[in-house]
């Protein structure tokens, strides 16, 4: 394949991702964020390689532009590593979500392409993590590219993007958790703050 083939390839996966997206699964994510602000609950966001570096984004964009007390435990690279290396991996993510007192008026959202599977030993961070959300009571919601996974079979809501090529599901999933919060934050339901470059107007041109 030459390099413009698979440039258009990429984006004509991305086109159908976005045709197939479940605009029900996305407007259920944005009613379960608007109730979690109503009531003063805090927003966990969960994600590993990739994922995690999405993670951190997507807390600054719903704490500065929706005005969702949100966090996430790849920000602190101290904590995280210490309870790696005293705690294990698999427990890192339930730790943290214990010692932040977790409970039934927060939120866990989960940030991965698989959604964890205990089975094959993959994420299996993230399954301790949305059991113990289940335990406590907190939504769970999720931006996945598998149904088969963890957080699609346990998660309250959660928006799949569609495996249109197997090939593609990495960076095509990655790619669209950004865009689904994006919509999140930027819905006039949700958004608090304008954004610095909507909000700036432009000058009129002079003459």
């Amino acid at each position: 394949m030459n390099h413009n083939a698979y440039i258009d390839e990429y984006f004509q996966v991305a086109s159908t991702i976005i045709q197939r997206v479940d605009r029900k699964a996305v407007a259920d994510l944005l009613r379960c964020l608007i109730d979690l602000r109503a009531r003063g609950g805090r927003l966990f966001i969960l994600g590993v390689g990739g994922s995690a570096a999405n993670a951190s984004h997507a807390v600054n964009d719903f704490r500065k532009i929706a005005g969702i007390e949100a966090y996430t435990p790849t920000d602190n690279v101290s904590e995280l590593t210490a309870r790696i290396n005293d705690e294990g991996w698999e427990s890192v993510f339930v730790e943290w979500l214990k010692g932040s007192g977790m409970s039934a008026n927060d939120a866990l959202f989960i940030f991965s392409v698989g959604g964890g599977d205990l089975e094959r030993n993959i994420s299996v961070n993230l399954v301790r993590a949305l059991d113990h959300a289940k335990n406590v009571g907190a939504m769970r919601l999720g931006i996945v590219g598998r149904t088969g996974g963890y957080t699609g079979k346990v998660a309250n809501v959660c928006v799949i993007v569609p495996p249109v090529d197997p090939e593609m599901i990495t960076p095509q999933t990655e790619a669209f958790q950004a865009v689904v919060w994006h919509l999140l934050v930027s819905h006039p339901a949700l958004r608090t703050h304008e954004m610095k470059w909507e909000s700036t107007k432009r000058k009129p041109d002079s003459k």
